[in-house]
């Protein structure tokens, strides 16, 4: 397998080259030369698979020839031996035709762990066998960081670098990340936003020089291997459902447009996706795409649902791609024309293409608290804000009947309740606990730094951190929430 960026104008590369990149040289998001596909019969007989055999069956086609099979399905099931639930990604009945996947059952409780428990692997696998060591930088809204630490924390051949946006993410998601104490370990709360913090890691990347001397890779769905790891779960509930031989639809809470891109992936892949549903929050960018051929940027609002304050969807260039028939002129010029202006021209044509399979729904704070409240007395399923905008979605349309010749609907459950005492307990009167690995976050030191959106700061942070490991005289950055 062969990747090409979005844009065009980088190097050809191999999975590992591609995994160790992160982002394209010339900006774009690398993209599979060509997708991979699964007759009826293969859908078929990937039923009944533990879930571990089935992500090593379904990646390892976006892998080739750079991991052995063999070694593929070992490090899979070796990342998902610490899940909680014994099904690793279990479905919930919530309504006629109405379902919900719940992917926290990993050891951050949220959905992020799906990819990056299996990507701490990957790493190190392919830095031993090429003897490199590099430097992560990423940017969260509260989940992918702390799932990003759990994964590569105290691994040898990798420092990380988180950056998050300060005061933006819910408690818990912030001291899973900077409790999280370990030599090649680095938390930076950014004054700003998601998407400043976002701009700086791309920034990182397109500053050549310090992007070679540090060796830069990431973990943020920029990097394709976070994808390919996510495509499994949706071939698991799909073929729980009667795939191949009956379409599914799936709604999927997101704000970088990484989790349903996942999805999108499955579809191409041959999977029969009746719809994919994108459910936004308050920040409904993505929405408005769908709805009104809108998408233009407005001010990031902090919501009940943090991991999905976004304006820039960073994953959104790659169905761009698709939806220009891969032509990465055009894909370059439209993307560039949106970051100068803030809006972003498409055609009607390519718009309209892009609502045959996707459609939007949004949802403001107040009816997610509403949301979260009915559910909780309908179903008896207690949802985080997240999850249950997915969830409202799939019941929605559902009964709306724009869904009734998409197959059965499956809602994706992102993060575990407990991430998101304050909000569950406004809503329902209920405060979930942490599980017990968690039970004492509140009490763990917390190491961090806080820091202006200013690259040139934030690169010399990263320096400061990844050069620790191999100089005595650096120290470790330290601090304490503002």
């Amino acid at each position: 397998m062969r990747y090409i960026s979005t844009r065009g104008e980088a190097p050809i590369r191999d999975f590992s080259g591609v995994l160790l990149a992160g982002l394209a040289e010339d900006g774009g998001l690398y993209m599979p030369e060509s997708w991979p596909q699964f007759s009826h019969d293969e859908w078929r007989a990937m039923r009944g698979l533990p879930y571990p055999d089935l992500a090593a069956r379904i990646i390892q086609p976006f892998v080739g020839d750079c991991i052995p099979a063999e070694t593929l399905l070992t490090l899979c099931r070796d990342a998902y031996a610490g899940f909680t639930h014994p099904a690793i990604v279990p479905l919930v009945q919530l309504d006629h035709d109405v379902y919900t996947q719940e992917l926290f059952h990993g050891p951050t409780l949220a959905f992020k762990d799906m990819a990056m428990q299996l990507l701490g692997r990957l790493f190190d696998y392919v830095l031993s066998q090429s003897d490199r060591r590099i430097t992560i930088v990423g940017a969260t809204s509260g989940d992918t960081g702390s799932a990003a630490i759990e994964a590569v924390r105290g691994r040898d051949r990798v420092d990380i670098v988180i950056l998050h946006p300060e005061g933006r993410t819910s408690t818990v998601q912030r001291r899973q990340m900077t409790t999280a104490i370990a030599p090649n370990i680095g938390n930076v709360a950014v004054r700003g936003t998601f998407d400043d913090c976002q701009d700086l890691v791309k920034a990182m990347f397109a500053d050549t020089p310090f992007r070679q001397e540090m060796s830069l890779s990431a973990v943020n769905s920029i990097n394709w291997a976070r994808i390919a790891a996510q495509i499994p779960y949706y071939v698991y509930a799909a073929l729980q459902l009667g795939a191949p031989d009956r379409a599914v639809a799936f709604s999927v809470p997101t704000g970088n447009f990484g989790n349903v891109l996942a999805a999108y992936a499955a579809h191409r892949m041959g999977l029969p996706v009746g719809k994919l549903v994108v459910a936004s929050n308050r920040n409904d960018i993505l929405y408005r795409f769908l709805s009104a051929n809108d998408m233009s940027a407005r001010p990031v609002e902090p919501s009940l649902s943090p991991s999905m304050d976004i304006q820039v969807s960073s994953n959104f260039e790659r169905v761009l791609f698709e939806l220009l028939d891969r032509d990465p002129a055009a894909t370059a010029a439209t993307i560039r024309a949106f970051r100068e202006t803030g809006r972003m021209p498409v055609a009607d044509a390519t718009w309209q293409k892009a609502r045959t399979l996707f459609q939007g729904f949004r949802m403001d704070d107040t009816d997610t608290e509403a949301a979260i409240r009915a559910l909780r007395q309908e179903t008896g399923y207690l949802a985080d804000p997240h999850s249950v905008i997915g969830i409202a979605a799939a019941r929605s349309l559902r009964n709306a009947g724009s869904l009734s010749a998409a197959g059965p609907v499956i809602a994706m459950a992102t993060a575990h309740p407990a991430k998101f005492p304050d909000a569950m307990e406004r809503a329902t009167g209920e405060r979930p606990a942490l599980p017990p690995h968690l039970s004492d976050l509140y009490d763990r030191e917390e190491r961090f730094t806080v820091a202006d959106n200013n690259l040139a700061d934030i690169e010399a942070l990263v320096r400061n951190i990844a050069h620790r490991n191999t100089s005595p005289a650096s120290s470790p950055v330290t601090g304490v929430p503002a």
